[in-house]
């Protein structure tokens, strides 16, 4: 079940979060964020979903605003994290599903996902969705004592109409 996350559904989602920051070059964060911090990006998404299954959280997917300068804001950066156990059942899917029509259903325009390399689950998914590989940079990010290149995936949500469709402050509630 895909669902919209709630601000008691942080700590699942630091325990889902914390081995990605520790022990992977997927999150380029040093140190993994507490329960108050999760709660404050949750608010602060444009979409943040969950995935539940027998009832406990086992991924969660969020739309973030791309850049901060306000010419960006018909761009999301999309993010999808999920459980070890729940890698491989298709619920990234399910969540990349959810989070593209949202953000869609929000006036976006584009949506993209950075992604860490190699990361081939991550590229597979996103490209079975559509998204298509826009550029690469190299050695960008120091983490586990290697430089790290990003790759850049786009996916257009609608065409970009001049002008551009009238900008939704959230899609929360």
């Amino acid at each position: 079940m895909i669902r919209d996350t709630r601000p008691g559904d942080a700590a699942d989602i630091q325990a889902i979060y914390e081995p990605y920051v520790t022990s992977t070059a997927i999150s380029f964060e040093e140190h993994p964020p507490d329960a108050s911090e999760l709660e404050r990006r949750i608010a602060a998404a444009l979409v943040h979903l969950v995935a539940e299954r027998d009832g406990a959280v086992v991924g969660f997917a969020y739309a973030a605003p791309f850049h901060p300068r306000p010419a960006y804001r018909w761009s999301v950066e999309l993010s999808i994290y999920l459980a070890e156990d729940a890698r491989g059942l298709g619920v990234g899917g399910e969540l990349l599903t959810a989070l593209i029509d949202r953000a869609r259903d929000c006036g976006m325009v584009n949506a993209l996902a950075l992604i860490a390399l190699p990361n081939d689950a991550s590229v597979t998914l996103f490209e079975r969705h559509g998204f298509a590989q826009v550029g690469e940079l190299a050695d960008v990010g120091f983490k586990l004592g290697a430089w790290q290149p990003v790759g850049y995936w786009q996916l257009a949500l609608r065409e970009a109409t001049i002008p551009p469709p009238p900008f939704p402050p959230s899609a929360h509630g």
